[in-house]
């Protein structure tokens, strides 16, 4: 389990005074908040850096840091993501997940039998869908639907599914 979450990618600066645009990747922009603490990730290290400012702007978040006065001293992580410690996401309710607790878990039919393993989810607008490797190594999209997804479970990394005719074959 990822002990931190991605909930935006810097896309670029805003002005000359430490400001950037942030192209959120949560479905809740009202999750960025005066004093959040967040990271910057590098790559190779994540920077802890606190929200000073938010201003929301058509699709994106603007976010001042604290100490971080210029254009310089933010322009060179343009491009990475923004991370919130698990302690300061969003609160899930009954049955709710975050995404990156079931990828890489493994698919099984509603008779037990092993599917594969799901290897990304993809947001359509209407429903996700599953992107899940056979053990023959082939690829299959699976819409997340209550006919088709039974049960997730994150703590066992296990998604049961009902196969319906035509999905594998």
């Amino acid at each position: 389990m990822n002990d931190k979450l991605r909930v935006g990618v810097y896309t670029s600066t805003h002005g000359v005074r430490g400001e950037i645009n942030v192209y959120p990747t949560t479905d809740d922009v009202s999750r960025f908040y005066k004093g959040l603490p967040l990271f910057i990730d590098t790559g190779k290290e994540q920077i802890p850096v606190t929200v000073e400012r938010v201003k929301l702007f058509k699709n994106m978040v603007i976010l001042k840091f604290v100490g971080i006065d210029n254009i310089n001293d933010i322009e060179r992580y343009k491009g990475h993501d923004l991370l919130v410690s698990r302690e300061h996401a969003v609160a899930l309710e009954e049955g709710e997940f975050f995404i990156c607790d079931i990828i890489g878990a493994e698919v099984v039919t509603e008779e037990g039998e092993k599917l594969g393993i799901l290897k990304d989810v993809l947001q359509t607008g209407a429903n996700d869908v599953y992107v899940i490797t056979l053990n023959d190594g082939r690829e299959v999209l699976f819409p997340v639907i209550p006919d088709c997804v039974k049960d997730v479970n994150t703590e066992e990394k296990r998604v049961v599914v009902h196969v319906m005719k035509g999905l594998i074959d």
